[in-house]
């Protein structure tokens, strides 16, 4: 088990602020690993490494961010319980399957998915009255379909997660901007957790990188939760949409 991988001290620290950087943004629009992940590499982490360890301190993220949610009553845990339970199982078959299944021919068209998402967030004020009158389902298909399928990516591939929930959120369930970003925390937070466990026996987390990081990650959730509240329809839609292009541009340039 690794815990810093001899890393200098201003390295730790740099991965400190930008995980806290990461965490105000992520918990507002998604795509914190966006930031996250190609700081960790930049310091001298291998990708494999640095992908195990993004991993962990994206748990304390969304863990943040999903607490504030619930502690504020924005999200029941009772009614979701189905949905995390779902998610949980998707993201572990995903993980678990990452190693066998080549995910190359995804990765192609994910960044054509997020370009469609950008594009959906843009025209959403326009779209909010048509999405009201379209079909709802109930949270068990929800839980099953979404939650299991959603997860399940998460868990194999991983980028844009955050915002495939929330559209789901949006369109399926007919949920607020506010309100799908609070849901889709916890999802997100479900997704992550389920997955470390299949990484922690990978050998490949560097613990204290990711626990340092983590402390960042859980107080810029903590602002970021916050802003979703008093300021989310102001900010979650354009910021979803910046991240679903940058993260576009970068699936297409590697």
């Amino acid at each position: 088990m690794e815990w810093f991988s001899d890393l200098p001290l201003w390295a730790l620290f740099a991965l400190i602020l930008t995980a806290f950087i990461a965490g105000i943004i992520d918990a507002l629009a998604g795509g914190g690993g966006l930031i996250t992940v190609p700081v960790l590499i930049a310091v001298g982490i291998p990708p494999v490494e640095a992908l195990a360890t993004n991993k962990l301190q994206g748990c304390a993220g969304t863990l943040s961010a999903s607490y504030h949610f619930i502690k504020t009553r924005q999200v029941s845990l009772h009614d979701m319980r189905l949905a995390i339970l779902m998610t949980a199982l998707g993201s572990l078959s995903g993980t678990l399957l990452v190693s066998y299944i080549d995910g190359s021919a995804l990765i192609k068209i994910i960044p054509a998915v997020l370009i469609f998402v950008a594009a959906f967030f843009f025209a959403l004020p326009k779209l909010q009255p048509w999405i009201a009158k379209l079909v709802r389902i109930d949270m068990l298909y929800f839980a099953v379909f979404a939650g299991f399928s959603i997860g399940f990516y998460d868990g194999l591939i991983g980028p844009g997660t955050g915002a495939f929930f929330s559209t789901a959120f949006i369109c399926l369930m007919g949920y607020s901007l506010i309100a799908a970003t609070a849901h889709t925390k916890v999802l997100n937070a479900t997704s992550n957790v389920a997955s470390l466990i299949v990484f922690s026996f990978s050998g490949h987390v560097l613990w204290g990188v990711g626990i340092a990081m983590g402390a960042g990650q859980w107080f810029g959730a903590q602002i970021g939760s916050r802003l979703v509240i008093t300021r989310g329809n102001t900010l979650i839609r354009p910021l979803v949409i910046v991240m679903c292009i940058a993260l576009s541009i970068k699936l297409l340039l590697s």
